[in-house]
């Protein structure tokens, strides 16, 4: 996933001065840990309390005279807008979806899977745009200083890019669906792309009421995996890939991870929901409650990937290297209880997730394609 992660072009240089992470007990590398140490984000914190360890900060060669009330830097609001590590999402169902029908087609065509990844990347692209634009309406970006809108100072410049996205991407996954001949897999993608649209679009902005979770793990899972699966047979022959429980089970999973990091996204903006009349989950829970539903999704999580493994819809071998990513789901767990006040810091639970999401997607795409290898040795 290391390619997810933008290098050091954004005009910053890297101290490392003595000081002090923050008033928690932690170094930078336990509070980033998706992010590289020259990571624009990272910066001192006002702390009157003295712990070990090392601060990293970040100086602008092209502007040396920041205000001393700047508390992040313009590069670090870039970052934070593009989210470039929020992509993992359009990677793993793909990818997962593609280790499935490769187990029964034994073909991987890299092409379709690029235009498939790329055309994903676009959606996800318009999800990130619009999100920001109606948001900046209803006034719960106004002092988002990371909002595109905010950076870019056009929400009609933001709105035209997030449709040209929309286009481009929907013509893409049409394509490929025309491609491989199924009409059933783009319909599932039009389900998916419909859930992200009235999660945030209006009039619907179901997110609004709550209920943007069930329409992430609808999206992200069943819709999306499955059709991706579909679309991953190139033998251009309508429903030639037989509909298993083995990648029900995978998108089962992939919707649950992925929902667990737009829950996690909600933690550091609770006051800013309220104030517009966002009832996310976090506002209707609080934050200590929402830690809580963290630690039982997380356990949840476990229980129904061994109970997929032991009724074999998935390869038991494949549950018992997704078990490796525990220590993960741990990290999450502790770092949202001990954080979940701290607004600041909680703002990175969701890359947490976003960790869990990708290191379990990666041992179970690595575990279904040795099992095809096992399998064509065996025969």
């Amino acid at each position: 996933m290391a390619s997810l992660f933008c290098g050091g072009n954004l005009g910053f240089r890297l101290q490392i001065v003595d000081g002090f992470c923050s008033q928690k007990n932690y170094t930078t590398s336990r509070i980033f840990p998706l992010v590289p140490r020259f990571h624009p984000f990272v910066k001192e914190q006002s702390s009157g309390r003295r712990k070990h360890g090392k601060l990293w900060k970040f100086s602008d060669e092209s502007n040396s005279n920041i205000s001393e009330g700047d508390e992040i830097s313009k590069g670090a609001l870039i970052w934070r807008a593009v989210k470039l590590p929020i992509y993992s999402v359009a990677l793993v169902p793909l990818t997962i979806a593609s280790a499935c029908a490769y187990i029964h087609s034994s073909q991987f065509p890299i092409s379709r899977y690029l235009l498939l990844l790329s055309s994903s990347i676009l959606i996800i692209t318009w999800l990130n745009l619009s999100n920001d634009v109606y948001d900046f309406d209803t006034g719960a970006d106004k002092n988002k200083k990371e909002s595109i809108v905010n950076l870019a100072g056009s929400r009609t410049g933001t709105l035209v890019a997030a449709i040209a996205c929309l286009d481009l991407g929907f013509a893409g996954l049409v394509w490929a669906s025309m491609k491989a001949a199924n009409l059933r897999a783009i319909l599932l993608l039009a389900c998916a792309i419909f859930c992200g649209y009235i999660y945030q679009c209006p009039p619907f902005r179901l997110s609004y009421h709550g209920l943007g979770e069930p329409l992430c793990f609808a999206a992200f899972g069943p819709f999306a995996t499955t059709a991706f699966y579909m679309l991953m047979d190139k033998s251009s022959m309508a429903s030639s890939l037989p509909l298993t429980g083995t990648v029900l089970c995978a998108s089962v999973l992939v919707g649950f991870t992925t929902s667990l990091i737009l829950f996690c996204s909600h933690f550091h903006q609770v006051e800013e929901d309220i104030a517009v009349g966002k009832l996310s989950p976090l506002v209707r829970l609080g934050t200590e409650k929402g830690s809580l539903v963290v630690k039982v999704a997380i356990a949840m999580l476990y229980v129904i990937l061994l109970g997929f493994g032991f009724s074999q819809t998935l390869p038991l071998t494949s549950t018992l290297l997704c078990l490796l990513t525990l220590p993960m789901g741990h990290r999450v767990v502790s770092f949202v209880k001990e954080n979940h006040e701290d607004k600041q810091l909680i703002f990175m639970a969701k890359y947490y997730c976003v960790r869990l999401h990708a290191l379990l997607g990666a041992a179970l795409t690595v575990e279904l394609m040795m099992t095809k290898k096992v399998r064509l040795m065996a025969t």
